[in-house]
């Protein structure tokens, strides 16, 4: 019978055994409640207030909702760190939220030759927990970390790593440095030195391959869409001139007769051009009408 109860006990603990959830000051974290379906009747608390009631919402709960089984919680604080508990369907389960604050004092760029601390603050941890830095180069350093003097190479990406019951957790900060240095270089003919001042400016933002493709698509649009502009003005403003000049004609007067134009050849005539006959044609070809006239008539007297 003892093992039955031992066996249950375990099988409960194990069921009621919740996950960490760690984010930063400001962000937004969505707990999973860790129901596979959709409970009908869900509830979370955080210690012994209720996030969200029929009766009304706490402060919490009014930067929280629901979505499914999870409760999402925006602008997170320090004081939102700590154990919350899901209940549906009459099981419970326990999750632990830890709010992670890290900074640079003085914030901002930093100054090469100038002191900066780098602070790592872990709300919600249990105590005992470590919480060190993990620098740019890979090596650690104990929370606070003194920058004395800043120096190039603490520019980069630092890790505040912590643990919490045994498992071991990170949240990341950007540490961007600038600096002069100088570069000597010997003049071998007159064995003068000379100093350069040398501005270095770096930044840490490390855009991924997919931040670069989607600036390259964007400006690809951004040309497209200018040429697709300066084509449609130029074909309006066409449109415009021809509309112009047509109405220009329209209200032109038409003086066809006072045309400088030369005027056209005649027409060649074709074939061949008939010729008047002749005087001396016209009185033989009497005569000769008159005469068979009379012959004409002394035959009919006869």
């Amino acid at each position: 019978m003892k093992t039955f109860v031992w066996f249950g006990c375990v099988l409960g603990a194990l069921f009621a055994a919740g996950e960490v959830f760690h984010t930063k000051t400001g962000k937004r974290v969505t707990l999973e409640c860790g129901f596979n379906s959709i409970a009908k009747n869900q509830k979370w608390s955080r210690g012994s207030q209720q996030i969200i009631s029929d009766d009304g919402q706490s402060p919490l709960g009014q930067r929280s909702s629901l979505r499914a089984n999870n409760l999402v919680i925006s602008s997170v604080t320090k004081k939102d760190a700590g154990t919350f508990t899901c209940e549906a369907d009459h099981y419970k389960k326990e999750h632990t939220l830890l709010v992670v604050s890290v900074w640079t004092s003085p914030h901002g760029i930093l100054q090469v030759g100038s002191n900066a601390v780098l602070q790592c603050n872990v709300s919600g941890l249990n105590p005992g927990s470590t919480v060190q830095w993990k620098k740019p180069d890979g090596s650690l350093a104990a929370n606070p970390v003194h920058l004395s003097p800043v120096a190039l190479s603490h520019n980069g990406i630092w890790a505040c790593s912590f643990s919490h019951y045994g498992q071991h957790y990170s949240e990341t900060l950007q540490v961007m440095v600038y600096g002069r240095t100088q570069a000597f270089t010997q003049d071998l003919c007159s064995s003068s030195a000379k100093s350069t001042d040398v501005s270095v400016l770096t930044s840490v933002e490390q855009l991924d391959w997919w931040v670069w493709v989607t600036v390259a698509v964007g400006s690809l649009a951004v040309v497209l869409l200018m040429v697709l502009i300066i084509v449609l003005v130029n074909r309006i403003r066409r449109r415009k001139v021809t509309k112009e000049n047509y109405a220009e004609n329209l209200h032109l007067p038409k003086n066809y007769c006072q045309c400088n134009r030369p005027a056209a050849a005649a027409k060649p005539q074709q074939g061949r051009r008939k010729e008047k006959p002749s005087a001396l044609l016209m009185e033989s070809h009497e005569s000769q009408i008159k005469e068979k006239r009379d012959s004409e008539k002394a035959r009919m007297k006869e």
